[in-house]
């Protein structure tokens, strides 16, 4: 099976830190790998709304839910680009991922079997030098994974806040050529024990 990543944008600023930083990663995937990029931001979604006692989901198929949609569930690997904000994923990402709760209700499509085994993967600027702040994005993307019996491959960290400060991070960079490379495990949720 080849494999397809989805490389998805969440900041709310166009070539910002995050996304140098999941770009460098992107390089550095064999030529047969497809990519597919989708800024949320340029393809807002609307407002998650919980109509799980209302009403029937139905499979989405116009419009930014329909492309989402059948994005997420023809990759191999998604990719969350998102900046830190607040010490989470940005309003952007946290719409998208809410959008698989209403995913997972969709009559005749079985969201969570359909992601089981597939990669979750994280890419993440952040202003701090201290890479604990990132705990609770990390822990958003690892039991969202967890949740859907996915693989998660951990989040490549970046240290930026001006326009381009990600690309003097060396670490970060050398990180990037090889991130990707990486087996990644099985999720399992962040508060399971052995």
């Amino acid at each position: 099976m080849t494999r397809r990543f989805l490389f998805l944008l969440g900041s709310s600023r166009a070539d910002g830190n995050t996304e140098l930083l999941a770009r460098r990663a992107a390089e550095q995937l064999p030529g047969d790998v497809e990519q597919q990029w989708i800024d949320l931001a340029a393809h807002p979604l609307p407002d998650f709304e919980d109509l799980r006692h209302d009403s029937d989901f139905t499979r989405p198929t116009d419009g930014n839910t329909g492309l989402l949609f059948d994005a997420t569930t023809t990759a191999t690997d998604i990719v969350i680009a998102s900046p830190l904000y607040w010490y989470s994923v940005s309003a952007h990402t946290k719409r998208y991922l809410d959008h698989w709760a209403g995913w997972l209700r969709i009559p005749g499509v079985d969201f969570r079997a359909t992601m089981a085994g597939r990669t979750l993967w994280g890419v993440t600027a952040l202003a701090d030098h201290e890479p604990v702040v990132a705990a609770p994005l990390i822990g958003t993307l690892n039991n969202s994974a967890a949740y859907l019996k996915m693989r998660f491959g951990g989040v490549l960290l970046g240290n930026g806040s001006k326009p381009g400060d990600v690309l003097t991070d060396a670490e970060a960079l050398t990180r990037a050529k090889t991130f990707f490379q990486q087996e990644a495990p099985l999720a399992r949720f962040a508060f399971e024990e052995d």
